[in-house]
């Protein structure tokens, strides 16, 4: 019975997942929730309470997928942002489900998951630039929001930017992303030279 209790969970969380990706919070309705889950509404009030709680789930299933693919690593902060860049090419609806999140969600309600993870990197990052691993020209923070915001540069573009300057294969975004942030990483040239 706990198996299957599982499964409807999970199933209705992919649901939702696909339904707030496409509506945001506002617009999706748990009535086409329960049908793509194979479930009913009852079940998305028994298990969630209500749809805010059912998006919650979502979020914290989206950051746990997020943070258990992509490993941030001081030394090759590069490959991080690459990595981050793959997952959001293979997952669109995760920059869907973000700039709803950030639409829809005020800044007071935050997943405690994703602020003490954000919060780490941020320290590993701030640790690093301490020891001289990672230049200090920008704050920890501003930092670690570039590299974010690079990773979701595809997804997250205008329309009609895309229009202009097209959308590469996912492998030369990720290549690209690495190399931008690469070079935010490299001491400034010296003025003259270059």
């Amino acid at each position: 019975m706990i198996r299957d209790a599982n499964a409807t969970r999970q199933r209705l969380i992919s649901a939702a997942q696909t339904e707030f990706a496409a509506f945001g919070i506002a617009g999706a309705r748990v009535d086409r929730i329960a049908l793509n889950s194979g479930s009913n509404k009852a079940q998305i009030y028994h298990y969630f309470g209500n749809k805010d709680a059912l998006y919650d789930a979502v979020w914290q299933n989206l950051v746990s997928q997020v943070l258990s693919e992509t490993t941030i690593d001081v030394r090759d902060l590069p490959g991080y942002a690459a990595r981050l860049a793959d997952l959001y090419a293979a997952h669109p609806e995760f920059i869907r489900l973000i700039a709803w999140q950030r639409l829809e969600r005020s800044e007071g309600r935050s997943l405690p998951l994703s602020v003490s993870n954000i919060e780490a990197h941020i320290a590993a990052i701030a640790q690093a630039q301490a020891d001289g691993i990672v230049t200090d020209r920008f704050e920890a923070g501003t930092l670690y929001a570039m590299i974010l915001h690079l990773a979701t540069l595809w997804g997250d573009m205008s329309p009609d930017v895309r229009v202009v300057v097209g959308t590469p294969e996912a492998s030369e975004r990720a290549s690209t992303v690495s190399r931008a942030v690469a070079s935010i990483l490299a001491p400034p040239s010296e003025p003259g030279v270059g």
